[in-house]
């Protein structure tokens, strides 16, 4: 009987590839450290003294990818969800036709953002179309600057979802600049409770957050 020898791991090839995945994970805890240390001076330092209206999102919900949540400008042109990172997002969802819950929305959402001040910069308004419907030509100089963006509800539905028992166009959304859905508001929010929740957060992120994306 033959015995056939192989031959053994190196161990200094082991050894490298060890540091090499440390690294990695060393690198990846170093980008991700400002905006989990943002949530930690928001949510749990404190909190006696803090009454959040908006919903945290535990764990965060990552953007998809643009294959997995395709997005399309009015004119039907493909958008890339990483052209939506870099800012926070305050975003609702609606038809095109938006109904009076819709104009509601819109309106404090851009109210909201101005109060803001010299913050408002660091958030951008993104209306979410769910359906197939034009967007109503009198809604257009209300959304000059805002970000209209077309989605199928099923395409939606992977990312962002609703209360239990109310609908995805109830709520305002938050999204963070990496692209995280953080925080959902509830229905009927007060704009004014949303605004305090915004500069609290732009506040706690301010060490690493800028104006206007990279």
């Amino acid at each position: 009987m033959q015995l056939s020898v192989h031959s053994l791991p190196d161990p200094a090839a082991l050894q490298r590839t060890r540091q090499g995945r440390l690294k990695m994970l060393l690198v990846l805890a170093v980008c991700a450290a400002p905006v989990i240390a943002s949530y930690i001076t928001y949510y749990l330092i404190r909190p006696e003294a803090r009454t959040n209206h908006g919903e945290l999102i535990l764990p965060t919900r990552p953007m998809p990818a643009s294959d997995a949540l395709p997005l399309t400008d009015l004119q039907g042109h493909a958008v890339s969800t990483s052209a939506l990172k870099g800012q926070w997002l305050l975003l609702t969802v609606a038809g095109g036709d938006c109904d009076a819950r819709c104009e509601k929305h819109l309106y404090w959402q851009r109210q909201v953002r101005e109060v803001l001040g010299k913050e408002k910069d660091k958030v951008d308004r993104v209306w979410l179309i769910n359906d197939a419907q034009p967007m109503r030509a009198a809604l257009a100089p209300a959304m000059k600057d805002a970000t209209v963006l077309r989605v199928k509800p099923s395409d939606l539905a992977q990312w962002l979802s609703p209360a239990a028992g109310r609908a995805v166009e109830d709520h305002w959304y938050l999204i963070d600049p990496r692209g995280d859905w953080m925080m959902r508001f509830p229905a009927d929010a007060e704009p004014r409770k949303v605004q305090k929740d915004l500069e609290r957060l732009l506040k706690a992120a301010s060490s690493w957050d800028q104006e206007g994306r990279p």
